[in-house]
């Protein structure tokens, strides 16, 4: 089905004001994260009865949009979160971008919104890095940023599927996710708050999720942590994710736990890369359910030698402290231990070209 639909010719409108080339370097020498957005956007419409069409390379500009458009009254929206990478030779590139397009479709399926042909996903990419490929930060660690996202443009106020849609990527200069620099991140536990409950959208990569984690993110940063992990709905007591976040426990048998995707989760595309790689290390992978009780008492007895966050926006980020109402605890010497280390440079060396690349990940570009 999501391959269904021809390829798209892109409209390209000629951008009459770009930002001039000195203001551009300047910005660059220090892009943050999200704060900072290249020239040009995709758009490309959708219209029940007749699929998809006007695929336009553009200005990036505001979207005109209906104040009855059902994005605003019931939250058909989704998005993705991807990067260009530039190698050694100053290639850009881009990491598992068939994942981003699957998992795009597997969150519009659950959110009701039509899927988006593969092919065209991985074009509007294309399209806007290859306009924008001057954006890149030469900042260490520097990516482009792509944000393709979706929502529900028709204006009705009845509560049923929206019958037109709005396809959209645009594309932000990226540095360090995290402000602090940090070899190590601390994190907050919410017990007041879940992510997602069985049944419920945790596994689709849509906004609403990301809002209800904002207010015991800001209490995680009220409290001097740099982000707050959840547990289950249902019982307040296992390990699901972080507001963005997927987590792996290091135990000191070389053993490896992360929580399974059990539909609360959301199923990364760095989380699935490290399981390949910590497979490729010879190391016992277990998908199992890890309590705070248990993670609590592993940290303090040992046993756990290392914990890591991992996404796409701060690729591998080790966790050195953990905080809650009930007290807290480091995970081994509080910073970045040997085999975070050594996944953070096998996965970014892969991703940047500077590595060999076994699994065929990496999508070259130009």
């Amino acid at each position: 089905m999501a391959n269904s639909a021809p390829t798209l010719q892109f409209n390209a409108i000629a951008h009459p004001a770009p930002v001039p080339g000195e203001t551009r370097v300047e910005a660059l020498r220090n892009p943050g994260f999200g704060t900072l957005f290249t020239d040009h956007m995709v758009t490309v419409d959708y219209t029940e009865g007749r699929g998809w069409h006007d695929a336009t390379i553009g200005p990036r500009q505001p979207i005109p949009l209906d104040p009855a458009a059902a994005v605003l009254h019931y939250a058909q929206e989704i998005f993705e979160g991807m990067k260009a990478y530039r190698g050694p030779d100053g290639g850009l590139t881009l990491f598992r971008p068939e994942e981003n397009a699957a998992r795009f479709n597997r969150s519009a399926a659950r959110m009701a919104m039509p899927e988006l042909p593969e092919d065209l996903f991985l074009s509007a990419v294309r399209e806007l890095i290859a306009a924008d490929r001057d954006w890149f930060p030469e900042v260490e660690g520097g990516s482009l940023y792509l944000r393709p996202f979706m929502f529900a443009s028709e204006a009705f106020l009845g509560v049923r599927p929206a019958r037109e849609y709005k396809f959209v990527v645009i594309a932000s200069p990226a540095g360090n996710y995290f402000k602090s620099g940090a070899p190590a991140v601390s994190i907050w536990v919410s017990r007041d708050y879940a992510r997602a409950a069985p049944g419920g959208t945790g596994a689709a990569k849509c906004g609403g999720n990301y809002a209800a984690s904002l207010v015991p993110q800001a209490e995680a940063i009220e409290r001097g942590h740099d982000q707050v992990v959840f547990l289950d709905a249902a019982e307040h007591k296992w390990i699901e994710e972080l507001g963005g976040m997927n987590l792996f426990f290091v135990m000191e048998d070389g053993s490896v736990v992360t929580p399974p995707l059990t539909g609360t989760i959301l199923p990364g595309i760095t989380r699935d890369s490290l399981i390949t790689l910590l497979k490729d290390e010879g190391l016992r992978l277990r998908e199992e359910k890890y309590s705070i009780d248990q993670w609590r008492e592993d940290a303090n007895s040992g046993r756990l030698v290392e914990c890591f966050a991992c996404g796409t926006a701060a690729v591998i980020t080790a966790v050195g402290k953990v905080a809650g109402h009930d007290g807290e605890f480091t995970i081994g010497s509080g910073a970045a231990g040997q085999l975070t280390q050594k996944l953070r440079r096998t996965l970014t060396g892969i991703q940047r070209g500077e590595i060999a690349d076994p699994h065929g990940w990496v999508t070259r570009l130009d």
